[in-house]
C-alpha cells in the first residue's frame, strides 16, 4: 500500500512519537506534523528540533482536520485523550497508539468513543530506549524493529493496512495479534524485566553500603539495570494497566527464584550448573 500522510498529528512528541515523526519526514511520506501535548516546553522544543512543524497545547485543536492522529501518552492518560478527541474525529480521520498495554486502551477507547472507537487502530512499537523526550527521538529508532498491531474486530481494513504501511514506512516490521496476547506476551518479555530492573536498583540503594555497592559494579550491573532509567510515570501506568498479567508473571518468577534458593541453600553445584547452561544454549538460541 502506497503512503502519504497530508497532515499527522502527534499527542505527545517525545521518544516514540517523536522518532515517528522523523522517520516518515525523512522518508517524505507526511505533509505537515502537528504536536500536542500538555507541557508547552516540551513541544515547543520538539518543533525546534524539526520534529513538528507546529505546536497547539489543546489537543483537540491540534487534530483537528488531521488524517491521522498517533497516541504516545502515557497509558492512564489515554482515556482523557480519547475524551478530547471524540468531538473532532471525522469520518476518514485514524487513530492509534503506541501503548505497551492494549487491554485498557482499547476498553477506554470503545467506553469514550463508542461506534467511533471502529476509527482507532491499537499498535505497539517494541522499540525504545531508556531515554526519554524529544531529544532523545532519532529516525532510525525503529529500523528492524516490530511493532505489533491488535486491531480491532470493527476496524475498516483500509485503516489497518494505512497504519501498518506508516509504520513499515519507518522501517518497522508489523505483526498481528489480539490484545490479550499482546499484554501476556509483553508481561513476559518486557514489563517483568522493567520492574525487575527498577525493584533490584531500589532494594540495593536503601542498603548501607550502598555508595561501595555501585561504585563497584560490573558490566552486568549495568547491563541489567540500564533500563531502571526509563520514565517512572510510563512505567507506573503499564504497571498498573497490565496488572494482572504482570503478577501472574512475578509469580511464576518468584517460584523459580524460590528454587535457585533452595539450590544454593543445598549447596547443589551439580543442580545450579545445569539451570545455568539451560539458560544460556537458550540465550544463545535468541536472535536479538
Amino acid at each position: 500500500m502506497s503512503f502519504y500522510c497530508p497532515r499527522l498529528c502527534i499527542v505527545g512528541s517525545g521518544l516514540i512519537g517523536g522518532s515517528l515523526a522523523l522517520a516518515l519526514k525523512k522518508a517524505g511520506r507526511v505533509g505537515e506534523v502537528v504536536g500536542a501535548g500538555r507541557n508547552e516546553a516540551t513541544l515547543q522544543r520538539a518543533q525546534e528540533l524539526g520534529i513538528i512543524d507546529r505546536h497547539v497545547t489543546d489537543i483537540a485543536e491540534a487534530a483537528r482536520g488531521a488524517d491521522i492522529v498517533v497516541l504516545s501518552v502515557p497509558l492512564l492518560a489515554m482515556r482523557q485523550v480519547f475524551e478530547q478527541l471524540a468531538p473532532v474525529l471525522r469520518p476518514g480521520m485514524v487513530l492509534t497508539d503506541v501503548g505497551s498495554a492494549k487491554t485498557s486502551v482499547i476498553e477506554d477507547a470503545r467506553a469514550v468513543l463508542g461506534q467511533k472507537s471502529r476509527q482507532f487502530v491499537p499498535g505497539h512499537p517494541i522499540a525504545g530506549t531508556e531515554k526519554s523526550g524529544p531529544d532523545a527521538a532519532f529516525a532510525g529508532l525503529f529500523e528492524g524493529r516490530k511493532v505489533i498491531l491488535t486491531p480491532l474486530s470493527d476496524n475498516d481494513a483500509g485503516d489497518v493496512a494505512r497504519i501498518r504501511a506508516m509504520w513499515r514506512i519507518a522501517g518497522a516490521e508489523v505483526e498481528g495479534m489480539t490484545a490479550l496476547h499482546h499484554d501476556h506476551v509483553l508481561a513476559a518479555t518486557s514489563h517483568l524485566p522493567h520492574l525487575l530492573a527498577f525493584a533490584l536498583v531500589e532494594s540495593l540503594a536503601r542498603m548501607e553500603e550502598r555508595h561501595e555497592v555501585f561504585r563497584y559494579a560490573a558490566g552486568g550491573f549495568r547491563d541489567f539495570t540500564r533500563i531502571a532509567a526509563s520514565d517512572p510515570t510510563m512505567w507506573r501506568d503499564i504497571a498498573l494497566a497490565n496488572a494482572a498479567e504482570i503478577k501472574g508473571m512475578l509469580k511464576r518468577y518468584q517460584k523459580d527464584l524460590d528454587h535457585l534458593y533452595a539450590l544454593l541453600d543445598q549447596g547443589d553445584g551439580e543442580a545450579l550448573h545445569a539451570l545455568f547452561n539451560r539458560a544460556r544454549q537458550a540465550r544463545e538460541g535468541l536472535k536479538l
